[in-house]
């Protein structure tokens, strides 16, 4: 490590002098050797740098995407000239050079950041080996090694034996579950920010190695942080974290405001959106107006998510504009309108009596009241029972309930 940090030594000036900055500044207020003046003043480096690399951190967003949209097309280009890779090498390069694409893109981060981090390790290993480097004269220096982040020293290392611990003023305990503890946060912030990245903010509807490739660096990075923590002083230990947590809000803010199409994080995203025009009417913000110029632009080849989202614009009466607005559907006002009125014009459901009356009406013409009437007292008359007495004959006998009508037979004299 001491080899490669000494290839950047010839920034270690530049970052000497902008930890110095920022130590006068914070030292004027916790104390020159407090380990708060020399710790913030690494972490506002890392601010400082990252500032300086959002443009490449943009670029890596796009360039992530592209890659990801690609995916189909180079699986296709590496089954048809699984035989050739010439030729296959040539076709990838091909569809990169059109697409405007740089697999590179992705790594410029990491990469623009290498240098900062490898000066400011050969700076804190100056600083245990009490040598002067950079703008740190002797009285800088003494500072430093003074300086102590919850009783372990800037330039202590976890491997660090008992003797050289003790050399800084601190005990070999201290340091070990300070680095301890800052090791396992620097390998979960890492951990988290690719689940992020894999959970929510990649397109589902694309299976492709990619992904599988994005799935085992989940679990490979924080391996790798962890196992190279125990040889970084505590002040790179800083360093690190920092930037992991400065990259875990950053994405955070891309995955909320500019998510992945066909992601988990764009459907909660249009679904926030689709929240706000409900309740304003209007679509709020140069962001948002943005995305709605997108779907509006994409035409039929929306994805599902976009696609619910334009419908549900619809069942509000609206449709998203060209100029990223939503102003009033005729069609979808009229569904709504015609909807609503059918609702209003469905007949009350009706009683039997009335049901039997309509199809009375319905059957034929209704009957004269006194007709009925006289035909009712009639039937009355007929059905008005007989004076007892013997009968004229067996035949004129009404036959009750469950007899045989006609003549009877004799009874056996027997029987009576």
């Amino acid at each position: 490590m001491d080899t490669i940090a000494s290839l950047f030594s010839f920034i270690t000036w530049p970052v000497s002098w902008v930890i110095v900055q920022f130590h006068k500044l914070y030292g004027a207020i916790f104390g020159d050797d407090t380990g708060w003046a020399w710790g913030l003043s690494i972490v506002s480096l890392v601010v400082l740098i990252r500032i300086c690399l959002i443009p490449l951190f943009v670029k890596q967003i796009k360039s992530t995407r592209n890659m990801q949209v690609l995916q189909p097309k180079m699986k296709a280009i590496q089954e048809r000239y699984k035989s050739d890779k010439q030729r296959q090498s040539e076709e990838m390069m091909k569809l990169y050079k059109e697409t405007g694409t740089n697999p590179l893109s992705s790594c410029l981060p990491i990469l623009a950041q290498s240098p900062f981090f490898f000066a400011l390790y050969h700076v804190l290993s100056a600083i245990a080996s009490n040598k002067k480097i950079g703008v740190i004269d002797q009285s800088l220096l003494d500072s430093a090694r003074q300086a102590h982040i919850f009783g372990a020293p800037l330039a202590a290392k976890f491997m660090n034996s008992s003797a050289e611990v003790s050399a800084l003023g601190a005990s070999l305990t201290d340091v070990r579950v300070v680095t301890a503890v800052m090791i396992v946060m620097m390998s979960a912030s890492q951990f988290f920010t690719q689940r992020q990245l894999m959970t929510k903010n990649v397109d589902l509807t694309v299976k492709t190695p990619y992904m599988q490739q994005q799935k085992m660096l989940m679990y490979i990075f924080p391996v790798i942080f962890a196992v190279m923590g125990i040889n970084f002083p505590v002040g790179v230990l800083v360093y690190w974290l920092t930037t992991n947590v400065w990259t875990m809000g950053q994405q955070m803010y891309v995955i909320n405001q500019n998510p992945t199409p066909g992601s988990k994080a764009q459907d909660q995203y249009l679904t926030r959106l689709l929240k706000s025009v409900t309740a304003h009417g209007e679509v709020r913000g140069r962001t948002r107006r943005n995305t709605v110029k997108r779907i509006v632009a994409k035409g039929p080849d929306r994805n599902d998510i976009e696609r619910k989202f334009v419908t549900g614009l619809a069942k509000l009466g609206l449709a998203p504009q060209e100029d990223g607005t939503v102003g009033k559907s005729d069609t979808a006002a009229a569904e709504a309108e015609g909807g609503a009125a059918q609702r209003r014009q469905q007949p009350k459901r009706q009683t039997k009596a009335k049901r039997q009356t309509g199809t009375a009406q319905a059957g034929g013409k209704e009957p004269d009241s006194t007709e009925s009437g006289s035909k009712t007292s009639l039937q009355k008359q007929d059905e008005k029972p007989k004076p007892a007495g013997k009968p004229a004959s067996g035949s004129s006998r009404q036959a009750k309930s469950g007899q045989r009508k006609g003549p009877q037979r004799p009874k056996h004299p027997s029987k009576k």
